[in-house]
């Protein structure tokens, strides 16, 4: 559709510049791709009128009709190739048809000239003598019995030129000038012998009382003497009825009143903007439908009239009212990024109303009709939007028991696979439980899926920090993992959640097997073997490099009870129960 637009643009520039036969080319081009485009057929029509090919120029402007039978432009274009064609009565119907659907100045005055165009060949005819011998009806058969005159009519483009000028009476004064035979004929149509007025040899001379401007330097040479009277000079011929100018093209030549109309609709829609600026938004949203009721050809105005509603947060107005402008506009053949914008605000509106399914609707439809990067980003969090609803509508903590409970018997039985599904149901049906992602760790442990047993391990402690079973649940696997360090830190973290010491027998029981394993993993250790497999760990490496801990590990190799003092600090603590995991600090 923008390549139509360009060449329309293009189209209408050439015809602005008279160069008619470009503009006809850009046209047809236009035409070939959209070839419904009623527009293209009337532009094409009066570029073919300013060539004054009137023939031609009324099948565009028939086609136009056509495609759009209610379009008085349409009518214009018919009523001015028929004008210029001297059809005059046809001319005036067509021009009176278009009046039946428009009102329009354009029309008015076309009829008017054609009326007066009319008038004026009548006069001509009624005064001009050689008018009345040309509209003789047996003019033809005097000519094929006159031998002079006989052989003329063996020239099928004279034939045609006579019978034009028995149609046409007015246009005979132009007859001797354009055809020296004619003078054969002016002699039969008067019933007077012209061989006294035959051409001398080397002469293109005419009848005395008529004289062709291209001779005018030279004197026409006194004919001889003849028994015959010479036909008498006849008046001055006015000049023809003038061909109408054509039209122009409908983007580049509005009449008076629509441009008025669009004049005013463009102030209507700068004051509409001033009050939008100022977030006065119900006294912007009159002046943005005046614009649109003075001149309703920019769905534009429309928009800015959603825009307007849209911050009044009047959604169902805006929704109304920017789907009147996609409508609208879609007759108009309004430029595809406008209507883009306008399915974006409608979205936009429908995201308000919370109605997440409609605005992603309409932000797809925005984006089929134009890529834009801020209309993929509403649809994105649209999408996101809708998934995370929809997660939230199949909350039910009651389901969720049954799906955990369900999953227990699973397990239970053995058939750990399916106990994995059915704690994923019972997340889903309430995430905010961290026993579903705790079971579920354990079912993937006996699956040896071990870091996603770790995972959920993870989780269910960020879900709830106080869930004492979800550390010893990682302890464990960390454990048979091999990672004793981080399972003591694990064992840790249980004692420091485990408040009211329901779990301190099992905590300890488990620190007692892995604290064996260690001693039996670093038993043939020396110091130096045992720093460096320690520093492997970032977090070792990085409180072994911290200055204050240097300066707190040196003071306690002098006097281990201040490292008691230290252990206060919780920070610091932390940072010596994980050397002492690793093996750097050895305890008795």
């Amino acid at each position: 559709m923008s390549d139509v637009n360009a060449l329309k643009d293009q189209g209408n520039k050439a015809f602005s510049a008279k160069d008619y036969d470009k503009a006809i080319e850009l046209f047809t081009a236009a035409i070939a791709i959209d070839p419904s485009n009623h527009v293209l057929f009337s532009n094409r029509s009066a570029a073919k009128a300013g060539k004054k090919q009137w023939a031609t120029a009324l099948e565009d402007a028939e086609q136009c009709i056509k495609l759009n039978q209610s379009w008085s432009k349409g009518y214009a274009r018919k009523g001015a190739a028929l004008h210029g064609a001297r059809r005059y009565d046809e001319a005036v119907e067509a021009y009176e048809a278009g009046l039946k659907f428009e009102d329009s100045p354009a029309l008015r005055k076309g009829l008017q000239d054609v009326k007066d165009a009319k008038g004026r060949d009548i006069d001509a005819s009624d005064s001009l003598g050689l008018g009345k011998m040309f509209s003789d009806p047996n003019l033809i058969s005097k000519l094929a019995a006159n031998p002079r005159t006989q052989k003329h009519l063996a020239d099928p483009a004279f034939v045609q030129k006579l019978k034009l000028f028995q149609q046409h009476p007015a246009l005979a004064d132009s007859a001797l000038q354009s055809d020296p035979r004619m003078i054969d004929v002016l002699g039969v149509a008067m019933g007077i012998d012209m061989k006294g007025f035959s051409p001398d040899d080397g002469f293109d001379g005419l009848p005395p009382g008529f004289e062709d401007p291209s001779l005018r330097p030279r004197k026409p040479r006194t004919p001889p003497a003849s028994t015959s009277r010479p036909p008498p000079a006849p008046a001055p011929a006015p000049a023809p009825a003038p061909a109408p100018e054509p039209e122009d093209v409908e983007m580049t030549d509005e009449d008076v009143e629509e441009a008025k109309a669009k004049a005013d609709a463009l102030a209507a829609k700068a004051q509409g903007a001033e009050h939008y600026k100022a977030k006065r938004f119900s006294e912007a949203a009159e002046y943005f439908k005046k614009a649109w009721d003075l001149w309703p050809k920019d769905i534009t105005f429309l928009g800015n009239l959603g825009a307007a509603y849209l911050e009044a947060k009047e959604y169902d107005q805006c929704i109304a009212t920017c789907e009147l402008a996609v409508e609208e506009g879609r007759g108009l053949r309004a430029d595809y990024k406008i209507i883009a914008k306008i399915f974006g605000r409608i979205g936009t509106a429908y995201t308000a109303k919370n109605d997440l399914a409609s605005a992603k609707k309409y932000f797809q439809k925005s984006l089929s009709e134009h890529r834009d990067a801020t209309i993929l980003a509403k649809l994105q969090a649209t999408e996101k939007a809708i998934v995370e609803a929809e997660r939230q509508a199949y909350i039910d903590p009651a389901q969720s028991a049954i799906a955990r409970e369900e999953g227990n018997a699973a397990f239970k039985s053995g058939d750990f696979a399916k106990a994995v599904k059915l704690y994923e149901e019972s997340i889903k049906r309430d995430p905010s439980d961290a026993r579903g992602y705790n079971n579920r760790a354990a079912a993937y442990m006996k699956l040896m899926a071990l870091a996603e047993a770790l995972k959920d391990a993870d989780k269910a402690i960020e879900v709830d920090p106080t869930f004492v079973k979800a550390y010893i649940r990682k302890a464990t696997i960390l454990q048979t993992m091999r990672e004793y360090s981080k399972a003591l830190e694990a064992l840790q973290a249980a004692s420091s959640a485990d408040t009211a010491n329901a779990h301190a027998q099992e905590i300890q029981a488990q620190e007692f097997k892995i604290q064996q394993a260690l001693f039996t993993q670093r038993a043939d250790e020396t110091e130096e073997q045992t720093l460096e497999r320690a520093m492997k760990d970032p977090e070792v490496a990085q409180i072994m490099g911290d200055p204050v801990m240097q300066q707190i590990l040196q003071q306690a190799q002098g006097n281990p009870g201040a490292l008691q003092d230290h252990m206060k600090n919780p920070v610091v603590r932390q940072k010596i129960m994980k050397l002492i995991n690793a093996g750097i600090i050895k305890t008795r």
